[in-house]
C-alpha cells in the first residue's frame, strides 16, 4: 500500500487561547489517520471488536514545527516505521501538513494489540497479521 494520508480541517473545539491548533488536537488527528487506516485496510473497530482484539497506545510522542490555525485544512500521513514480525509491538509516524504543504509536526507512537477478554497484551495472528503487514511502511522500516 502506498503512503496513506487523512485529510481534515481544524474546527473550533481544536483551537486554543492561542488561536492556534492545541496541543492535544494533533495527537487526535494522528489517532484518526490510525484509526481509518485501519478500516481502509479491513481492520474496522467493529472487525477488531469482534475478534475481541484491540490497538493500544504505549508511547505518543509530538514534535511541532508551525502553527495550525482554525479552519486550516491538514493532511496527516500514517505509516509504519518498525514492527516484530508478530506485529505484537508497533512504531507509526505521522506527518502533519498544513495546507499550503508546509510541515506542521511530526507525531510518532508506539503501540501494541490488546486482547480484550484476557485484558492482556497479545501478537495478531493469520489474516488479522498478514492485513495489518500491509499498511504502509517507511523507507526505512524495520521488522524487529
Amino acid at each position: 500500500m502506498n503512503k496513506y494520508f487523512y485529510e481534515g480541517q481544524v474546527i473550533w473545539s481544536q483551537v486554543d487561547a492561542n488561536q492556534h491548533m492545541r496541543h492535544s488536537a494533533y495527537a487526535d488527528f494522528a489517532a484518526q489517520a490510525r484509526v481509518e487506516l485501519l478500516d481502509l485496510m479491513g481492520l474496522s473497530a467493529k472487525y477488531l471488536h469482534a475478534h475481541k482484539i484491540g490497538p493500544v497506545l504505549l508511547k505518543e510522542e509530538l514534535t511541532y514545527y508551525k502553527e495550525v490555525n482554525l479552519s486550516e485544512r491538514i493532511k496527516v500521513s500514517c505509516e509504519l516505521i518498525s514492527c516484530k514480525s508478530d506485529a505484537s509491538r508497533w512504531r507509526i509516524q505521522h506527518e502533519i501538513f498544513k495546507q499550503n504543504g508546509v510541515k506542521a509536526a511530526n507525531v510518532f507512537v508506539e503501540g501494541a494489540w490488546i486482547d480484550m477478554t484476557k485484558r492482556k497484551l497479545t501478537a495478531l495472528g493469520g489474516e488479522m497479521l498478514a492485513t495489518f503487514l500491509t499498511a504502509p511502511k517507511s523507507l526505512d522500516f524495520i521488522t524487529e
